[in-house]
């Protein structure tokens, strides 16, 4: 920034479980949405090591971290990201068009039990526009969960809901994880964060605070 060098992270050092459901905190600029990049290899770091489910992201080609997002992240933002003329079930179905692993596996019938899996079943042909927010973002769980990835990374995904809305999603979160899914979630929510196991709590780039959270 001009002749000033800003480390959006920096010194921070960290390991997460498998399993563990981990809400990441802190003030705007702290780092909290560079991490989820890093982790999900949309970003990579300028030096350190990052490692997850066991490959090395740092130096790796671009074509080795696209397979790596396909296979072990699913996305969840808080803005959705839907194809608005798109049907739910097209929607869910459209990481599978780019995930080469997968061979002739059936998309459409994948696509459908991701959308059961989050109670969308009877709203599958539906368009994003015909759907509530909190119904919007089932969609949206549905597409991360659909290349039945071992990590799921949520970025403020209850920040577009009502209350309501967002304890049922948070409550879908919960059976996600009590499945054996990774979810790290980026909150500025204490009530988000609260449902979490672990809570990281990042300022000025740096990892400032790390609890584990009482088990209900």
């Amino acid at each position: 920034m001009g002749g000033e060098v800003i480390h959006a992270l920096r010194d921070v050092s960290l390991k997460i479980n498998k399993g563990e459901y981990v809400a990441v905190m802190g003030p705007s600029g702290s780092g909290k949405s560079t991490l989820m990049n890093l982790i999900g290899a949309l970003d990579v770091p300028t030096s350190g090591d990052l490692v997850v489910n066991g490959l090395n992201l740092s130096g790796q080609e671009s074509d080795t971290l696209a397979d790596f997002r396909n296979l072990t992240v699913g996305f969840v933002f808080q803005q959705f990201n839907l194809l608005s003329r798109t049907s739910a079930l097209e929607n869910v179905k459209l990481p599978l068009f780019y995930a080469r692993h997968l061979g002739s596996i059936n998309a459409g019938e994948r696509a459908r039990k991701c959308l059961q899996q989050v109670g969308l079943s009877d709203r599958m042909h539906h368009d994003p526009t015909q759907l509530s927010g909190g119904q919007q973002q089932r969609v949206a769980i549905a597409r991360a969960l659909v290349n039945q990835p071992s990590v799921v990374l949520a970025d403020e995904p209850t920040g577009a809901l009502d209350t309501k809305t967002s304890v049922e999603i948070l409550d879908l979160f919960q059976q996600l994880n009590d499945k054996g899914i990774t979810l790290i979630v980026v909150t500025h929510d204490p009530e988000v964060a609260e449902v979490s196991r672990r809570n990281l709590l990042f300022r000025d780039g740096r990892l400032v605070d790390d609890v584990s959270m009482a088990r209900r």
